[in-house]
């Protein structure tokens, strides 16, 4: 027993070995191999997702504290290096330069990666609040004037990357604070409505534009976003709810469900205030 136990041991300490080394090579980059440089990281990224899908030790390996605080670590060096790519499109002379959105373009896809890697070990929640703290900063740099007619590619990867965002805070796998909540709605919603509304004239325009919020995504990010709203408190759904319809861009995201709701909920407020104003005002008159 005591051999068996130190086989078992080892067996679990080399697939951890091989699980993290897999995990970082999936998620960086390398000057060793650069003509294999894609290949090799597909593959230690299919790696990654046989081992959690068919190791039947993983379950171990995911448990371990050790292994939280390295993934950890990882997920942290994803989002700094994405913060570094993407603010150098300030720095840049020349916005429309092919190489630096093509290394924001990685980032972003290891950064997708990672967020469905995460789901699969129940830690999103550490993606879901990196990504909740960049947002403002983020958008700044995005919204940029010189950014308004180029890298459609990233700005929609953009918006696919935060629908993950919202329908894991909205259908409750990650439970935030209603502040944070508020927070990421206030942020995110007017830049995909103006996003859907841009894109939307340009597929009109007669050119071939690609870059489309696709109908199933659209149809992601409205139902997120009602459910967030919904579940907010009165106030901050209030808000929410006002700036929707003083919008231009009120039918994108259609939050009719979510203000029918918001209306219910205030009514019936309303009446149990009164009810209960009703209720103690009774003895009093009684008495007089």
């Amino acid at each position: 027993m005591p051999i068996f136990s130190d086989i078992q041991e080892t067996e679990l300490s080399g697939t951890k070995e091989v699980f993290l080394s897999a995990i970082r090579f999936a998620t960086s980059t390398t000057d060793s191999f650069p003509q294999f440089e894609d290949d090799l990281r597909t593959s230690a990224q299919e790696q990654v997702e046989f081992m959690l899908e068919d190791d039947e030790k993983i379950p171990l390996v995911i448990a371990d504290d050790e292994i939280k605080v390295e993934i950890r670590i990882v997920v942290s060096k994803i989002f700094s290096s994405f913060e570094n790519e993407l603010f150098s499109l300030i720095l840049a002379p020349d916005v429309a330069n092919e190489e630096i959105e093509k290394k924001i373009m990685f980032c972003l896809f290891d950064l997708e990666w990672m967020h469905n890697t995460l789901l699969k070990m129940d830690l999103v929640k550490d993606f879901v609040s990196h990504w909740a703290n960049i947002s403002s900063n983020l958008l700044k740099v995005i919204e940029d004037k010189r950014l308004d007619s180029v890298m459609w590619g990233l700005k929609m990867k953009l918006i696919e990357v935060t629908s993950k965002v919202l329908e894991a805070v909205g259908y409750g796998t990650v439970v935030l604070p209603a502040e944070s909540r508020a927070e990421l709605l206030k942020t995110w919603i007017p830049y995909i409505r103006k996003m859907k509304s841009l894109s939307d004239k340009m597929g009109k325009t007669g050119s071939a534009f690609p870059y489309k919020m696709s109908e199933d995504l659209c149809q992601c990010v409205e139902g997120a976003i009602v459910s967030l709203v919904s579940a907010l408190p009165s106030n901050d759904q209030a808000e929410i709810l006002a700036d929707w319809m003083s919008a231009e861009q009120v039918k994108y995201p259609d939050l009719s469900e979510a203000f029918e709701i918001w209306c219910y909920r205030t009514k019936s407020a309303k009446r149990r205030l009164d009810e209960d104003l009703t209720a103690s005002s009774m003895p009093l008159s009684h008495s007089t």
